[in-house]
């Protein structure tokens, strides 16, 4: 399958996508661990992970799909959200919780 549409069809197939270095068992790099364990906190039970170091053509590819030049990524229900420092903030900030519970990833308590 061309790399495009594997990467759309992941994307729009997952409710919660996360395009990592690595997997969510097993992070092989510092920021993809700490989106999962971020997510991980705020209840998400349920990530799809897509490992970009199986595929050099994923690993640039969900780059120029996304156009943002840094991997992890963070795609709710098809939308782009973002990297690494994106997620910590909106986790310090509350607003990705809002966005979870929004897009029914986790209960809202």
């Amino acid at each position: 399958m061309e790399t495009r549409k594997f990467i759309r069809k992941a994307v729009s197939e997952n409710k919660i996508l996360l395009f990592m270095k690595g997997t969510a068992q097993f992070p092989q790099c510092g920021f993809s661990g700490k989106v999962v364990d971020i997510l991980k906190k705020s209840g998400v039970s349920d990530l799809a992970t897509v490992n970009v170091l199986e595929d050099d053509s994923i690993r640039q590819g969900i780059k120029d799909y996304s156009e943002w030049p840094t991997v992890p990524q963070l795609y709710i229900d098809g939308k782009f959200i973002g990297g690494a420092d994106i997620i910590s903030e909106m986790y310090d900030s509350g607003e990705l919780r809002e966005l979870l519970i929004e897009n029914k990833l986790v209960p809202a308590i």
